[in-house]
């Protein structure tokens, strides 16, 4: 079998481990591998790379992505569709593994539809975790980590001024990464839109955290406040509006804003990532071997959903079921999402708001 392997929409820490997981155990199987540059950009003009051992020897411990990611506008058009299966057939290829998010899988399962022209699986890859069905996705441990590293030097800085920090991180509409941070970095608030609080209720909370965090009794040096970017409010003028009040609500007290951005998505993925990424880049050429077609193989599922695998923490789930399930997580009616909140509320107690 010629199998091909693709990135696509934003890169995340480990993707390049999963390429040369299934690079090495497909060329281990005795099949072809190659791969597509530059994601379904790269698919609309069939630019493959043959892959061997060498090529790929090494790359699990970078960042990024060897064979380029783009989001394209073009592929989820009919001509574009059309364009991509002429150039899969051409090229003779049996199976296309998709590494990425939720769009990278939605434009998977239209490729799958229909005449599809060989077999298509996906893998999950996502610093924000924002795919339903899977526990995990590819990116989000070594993303969490990075996070978690800016708010302690930022604590650090914090303490020795007596200073209060609103932290911006990625996360779009999924606030998993402000989170699951915010509780390892023992953030005193956690903001996210899943929640679809007011913007005047958001100042007001905000304001009861400050008050509380530099209370006198308390004799607190620091308060440390993580945004998702999903919250609609933008992180500047949240900041103005708690401005204005803490002369009353925490004299002396300075807020500062930081916005972390892209460098969330960097750095070489951590020994977590590389261990899903390879774990379920041999679970796709195994798939691959058994035929198997239109599905996501997913990081430790809900119990009892999917195919098994010979790996027991990966199931394969159909696509479709994983779509539907990812919009159900982002709008905040999955209960995956309401658990997560429900947590991090508790765990909030525990630094006293």
């Amino acid at each position: 079998m010629k199998i091909a392997v693709l990135t696509s929409g934003g890169d995340s820490p480990g993707m390049n481990a999963a390429i040369m997981a299934i690079s090495l155990a497909a060329i281990a199987r005795g099949h072809d591998i190659v791969g597509v540059m530059g994601g379904y950009e790269g698919l609309l003009v069939g630019e493959f790379q043959l892959l061997s051992a060498t090529s790929v020897d090494g790359i699990g411990r970078f960042g990024g992505t060897m064979l380029g990611s783009a989001r394209s506008a073009a592929f989820p058009t009919l001509v574009g569709q059309t364009a991509a299966r002429d150039h899969l057939r051409a090229a003779q290829i049996g199976a296309l593994i998709v590494i990425g998010g939720n769009g990278s899988l939605a434009g998977a399962h239209a490729l799958a539809a229909g005449d599809s022209p060989c077999q298509i699986i996906g893998l999950p890859a996502s610093i924000d975790n924002d795919i339903g069905l899977t526990d995990l996705c590819i990116g989000v441990d070594t993303a969490v980590n990075t996070i978690v590293e800016a708010c302690d030097r930022i604590s650090d800085t914090a303490r020795a001024h007596r200073r209060a920090f609103l932290v911006e991180v990625m996360g779009r509409h999924c606030g998993f990464l402000a989170m699951r941070a915010g509780i390892a970095a023992g953030a005193d608030a956690v903001l996210f839109g899943e929640e679809r609080m007011p913007e005047e209720d958001i100042v007001d909370k905000l304001r009861n955290v400050l008050r509380r965090s530099f209370v006198a009794a308390r004799g607190h040096r620091r308060c440390l406040i993580l945004k998702s970017e999903g919250v609609p409010i933008a992180t500047a003028r949240l900041a103005e509006r708690v401005r204005n009040h803490m002369a009353n609500d925490a004299p002396g007290v300075e807020l500062r804003e930081t916005i972390l951005g892209h460098v969330v998505r960097g750095g070489s993925p951590s020994a977590l990532d590389r261990l899903i990424a390879q774990r379920l880049g041999l679970a796709a050429v195994k798939s691959a071997e058994a035929g198997w077609s239109d599905i996501m193989l997913a990081w430790n599922p809900p119990q009892g959903i999917g195919r098994e695998t010979t790996d027991h923490a990966i199931r394969a789930i159909a696509i479709q079921d994983v779509l539907d399930e990812t919009v159900r997580l982002l709008d905040g009616s999955s209960e995956v999402t309401q658990r997560r909140i429900r947590l991090v509320r508790e765990m909030e107690t525990l630094v006293g708001y």
